[in-house]
């Protein structure tokens, strides 16, 4: 096993390519260095020094204990810096799962302003849809969860705070049949045409769609902003958040429909686990209780404006 020692001594003999230079560049005695380095061949029971020139240079087996020391090094060091960044309060890696109702453009100002901080906390976001953003919090993938949709489940030392509340539009191509239909739109009527929806990504087998009707057909995409596109070129008709879609309503290229059965606006959650602390945690929570950035995030980027 090598030393900081061992690995500081290959380092400085490499770097310089004289007992001398090393001992100079590591503060000791050149008598001090020289027994060091035959220590190091006695521990490897290996050549690694090539003394035969007037510049010292390494062996083959030397040059590759000296490569592998480096990474080494650089090991330790980062070692030696998350510890100290655990030791002071702040966790080793962050993850925080996103349901994909929002949009990862909100985040990126709040992601600029962690880095400041310079914490050392690894961040990694990733996102889920409807039940599977509360499944990853009680599964322990993630250790916070922004946008979670519907009540908070019967999940061990829940914590929650209302994010917001996101409106619901319900809209269709002018070129689809549903668009020339009288309102309201009866449920009778609407479960006639396909349905557009964001499928869940909960691993359970009851998983549902955002808005979809018993007996309907159903077109599932991979993303809300896939739902937008596919509902503006008319491939089905489904429920769309009321700000993303201002600009497509107001150009005409999606058509509002007063509904029967009108849709309730979604309450959007932030959760953790209350056996879970942390000052990225903490920092992050604090950020979410702002009502500029909650507002943003609930109401999201209206690209088509």
């Amino acid at each position: 096993m090598l030393s900081e020692d061992d690995l500081a001594l290959l380092e400085a003999i490499h770097q310089s390519g004289s007992l001398s230079r090393a001992a100079a560049q590591l503060g000791k005695a050149p008598s001090t260095v020289s027994h060091a380095a035959r220590q190091l061949e006695a521990k490897f029971d290996a050549l690694l020094f090539d003394r035969r020139r007037y510049r010292l240079q390494l062996t083959p087996a030397g040059q590759l204990l000296t490569q592998e020391a480096a990474r080494l090094m650089q090991d330790v060091s980062r070692l030696t810096r998350r510890v100290k960044q655990v030791a002071g309060g702040w966790e080793d890696r962050l993850w925080i799962v996103t349901d994909e109702i929002l949009e990862f453009d909100t985040l990126l100002p709040v992601i600029q302003a962690f880095d400041k901080l310079e914490s050392g906390v690894s961040l990694r976001i990733t996102h889920e849809v409807l039940g599977g953003t509360w499944e990853a919090l009680r599964d322990g993938r993630a250790d916070l969860v922004v946008g979670a949709t519907n009540e908070p489940p019967a999940i061990p030392k829940l914590r929650w705070a209302e994010l917001g509340v996101m409106e619901w539009v319900f809209a269709v191509s002018p070129r689809h049949p549903l668009a020339k239909v009288a309102e309201p739109l009866e449920r009778e009527t609407v479960v006639q045409h396909r349905s557009i929806v964001v499928a869940d990504s909960s691993r359970r087998p009851d998983v549902r769609g955002y808005g979809l009707l018993g007996g309907q057909a159903v077109l599932a995409v991979p993303s809300m902003h896939a739902k937008i596109l596919a509902q503006r070129d008319g491939l089905g008709v489904g429920w769309l958040p009321r700000q993303r879609v201002a600009g497509l309503l107001a150009s005409g290229a999606l058509v509002e429909k007063r509904m029967a059965d009108p849709r309730e606006p979604n309450t959007l959650y932030v959760a953790w686990r209350g056996d879970q602390s942390g000052r990225a945690l903490a920092w992050w929570l604090e950020q979410f209780k702002q009502p500029r950035l909650a507002k943003r995030l609930v109401q999201g980027m209206d690209r088509f404006a």
